[in-house]
């Protein structure tokens, strides 16, 4: 372990920055897909339907969620809450491609998720090692 991939150097601020804003359409996707499970309605019915999933299903994923997205949200368990929200998604792509629905957004989604993360979190550098960042 080199001083630039150790956890004891302190990431640099601006890279910290930038991953705390890539994870704003993170939080606003997971918060707002949340939000829509909790209210319900016919339009939410609907879509389970049309992805073959029943209706008895919202309140559990609108829960599973908001647990993940909440651990993604706490410095201390982001990695732990990328984790779950990457499986999530992979349920989610896994569920729109057996309908031949479109799963770019949960791809693209899933991407930016772990470079939010990777961009504030050094332990990360040590596993993923990028040549360009560790300057």
């Amino acid at each position: 372990m080199n001083e630039a991939t150790s956890p004891l150097v302190k990431t640099p601020r601006a890279l910290v920055w930038i991953g705390r804003l890539l994870a704003l359409p993170v939080v606003f996707l997971f918060g707002m897909s949340t939000v829509m499970k909790f209210k319900g309605g016919p339009e939410m019915t609907d879509g389970m339907a049309k992805l073959g999933l029943p209706e008895s299903m919202i309140l559990p994923l609108a829960i599973l969620e908001l647990v993940c997205l909440v651990l993604y949200l706490v410095p201390w368990t982001a990695v732990l809450g990328a984790i779950l929200l990457t499986g999530y998604l992979g349920g989610a792509i896994c569920t729109h491609w057996r309908v031949g629905d479109p799963f770019v957004v949960q791809a693209g989604l899933g991407v930016v998720l772990w470079l939010s993360v990777y961009l504030r979190d050094r332990r990360l550098w040590q596993l993923i090692p990028f040549r360009g960042l560790a300057g």
